[in-house]
């Protein structure tokens, strides 16, 4: 079967970088919206038998751009596509796992379950927010991390006081593979959530006095969790200034405001999402374009990825 890169909407650069590495084009296609708002694809040249991969993050508009992964997916196996595979760096709804309140649907496998049913072979992603995730997907879903990439562009910023700071209980294994990777002790800070958009610390349980503070997450969404995190540790006797560091820069609303208002010296993303090129944050992006192609290479030729060499 002959490799296929077909592009999304949501990350047209990312898939270009990719496909250049891979040597072979982006197939040509026709993504638009008729007056009603009803997305219309078009995805152009013979596919029939190829080995498909579809890039397409599910970051904001995120229904958007799910209902448009999911059609392309459709148009590809209806054109014959020998084995289709959604690459999507950021998979949106993935922190709606479970039910948290009676009412509540488990959003994630209403997701996993809209992809069974265009026939996806496979999803490839990048740092999800649930380590179980592959339990809503009856297909297989494959899980690469960017976090040594990261911890590669941070190491050379980092001050000899570093502590890496783990901004919830959920991100404290996160965390510990930060520090392994910088040599740094590590913190946790315990949050409530108050609401989609505010938090409030309770503890920080580490020592973070007289230290750098570096929050490691693995997304960024509003920046509620990164901002408590900050003014927890300052409270515990952190120094004021601290590095950012999250996979998915997802940046939605007051998420700019919110960091422009903290000492942060560094915030580094990976390029999953497009990047905002009118954020004025001190933002370095690393890109995931070698880890992707290198994964979708292993994948196309039968290799497992449980021995992808890091990438530094």
């Amino acid at each position: 079967m002959d490799l296929v890169v077909v592009a999304g909407s949501g990350n047209r650069t990312l898939a270009a970088a990719i496909a250049s590495r891979l040597e072979v084009d982006v197939a040509d296609t026709t993504i638009e919206r008729f007056p009603d708002g009803e997305c219309h694809v078009v995805v152009g040249g013979p596919v029939r038998g190829d080995d498909v991969y579809i890039l397409q993050p599910t970051g904001p508009p995120v229904d958007e751009h799910l209902v448009e992964l999911l059609l392309l997916a459709d148009a590809c196996r209806r054109g014959g596509a020998g084995r289709i595979t959604l690459v999507i760096p950021y998979l949106g709804y993935a922190r709606q796992d479970r039910r948290r309140a009676a009412g509540e649907p488990v959003a994630i496998r209403v997701v996993a379950d809209l992809i069974g049913a265009v026939r996806a072979d496979r999803v490839l992603t990048v740092d999800p927010h649930t380590v179980g995730l592959e339990a809503s997907f009856g297909i297989t879903l494959e899980a690469v991390s960017a976090v040594p990439l990261l911890a590669s562009r941070l190491a050379p910023l980092l001050p000899p006081d570093a502590v890496v700071v783990a901004p919830d209980l959920g991100a404290v294994k996160l965390a510990e593979r930060y520090a392994a990777l910088l040599a740094c002790p590590t913190a946790v800070a315990r949050k409530h959530r108050l609401s989609g958009t505010s938090v409030r610390v309770e503890e920080v349980v580490g020592d973070v006095k007289d230290r750098t503070p570096v929050v490691v997450d693995d997304m960024i969404t509003t920046g509620a969790t990164i901002c408590a995190a900050a003014e927890a540790v300052r409270s515990h006797g952190a120094l004021p200034s601290l590095l950012v560091v999250a996979t998915h820069g997802v940046f939605v609303g007051p998420a700019v405001q919110r960091l422009r208002e903290l000492p942060v010296e560094h915030l580094l993303v990976s390029d999953s999402l497009p990047s905002d090129a009118d954020v004025t944050l001190p933002i370095d992006v690393v890109s995931i374009d070698r880890l992707l192609a290198d994964s979708i290479g292993r994948l196309h030729d039968d290799q497992p990825l449980a021995d992808l060499e890091p990438f530094t």
